[in-house]
């Protein structure tokens, strides 16, 4: 069994998936607001929100902990609607030598962990998952609202 993994999980979205994209884009700094029981804050500390390159941290809820994430913007994918946010400092990485999010929002929306385990004990980040299909469903429910 390797050390590598990858966890796919695509959900299908009553508000289309250009309107996801473009929370989790543009306007990624309403996710406190928007999901207050899973991210606490959310803040920017290198470049600009929605441009690769740009650093940004989050204190988040899973499994009812909190946990912190430091993550850049490797890129974006403007015709997938796509983001890719790695991981480079914070609680995964004590589990993980590397973790990557890609979100993309075509038609459904898609959640991609990609990881390497430090050691083969290491559980699979089911828990992380199932954090994002939640802020999905968030992100989903609030659109819906307006």
């Amino acid at each position: 069994m390797g050390l590598k993994g990858k966890i796919i999980v695509t959900l299908e979205v009553k508000c289309g998936g250009h309107s996801i994209y473009d929370i989790f884009h543009t306007n990624t700094h309403h996710l406190p607001n928007i999901g207050p029981s899973r991210i606490k804050h959310f803040e920017i500390h290198e470049g600009e929100i929605g441009k690769i390159g740009s650093v940004v941290s989050w204190r988040y809820y899973e499994d009812g902990k909190e946990m912190f994430a430091k993550t850049v913007i490797e890129a974006i994918d403007p015709q997938k609607k796509s983001i890719t946010w790695k991981v480079i400092d914070g609680n995964l990485l004590e589990l993980y030598n590397s973790f990557t999010v890609i979100t993309s929002c075509e038609h459904w929306t898609t959640i991609t962990l990609v990881y390497e385990k430090k050691i083969e004990d290491t559980p699979e980040p089911l828990a992380l998952l199932d954090y994002f299909i939640g802020m999905t469903k968030d992100v989903e429910g609030h659109l819906l609202k307006k």
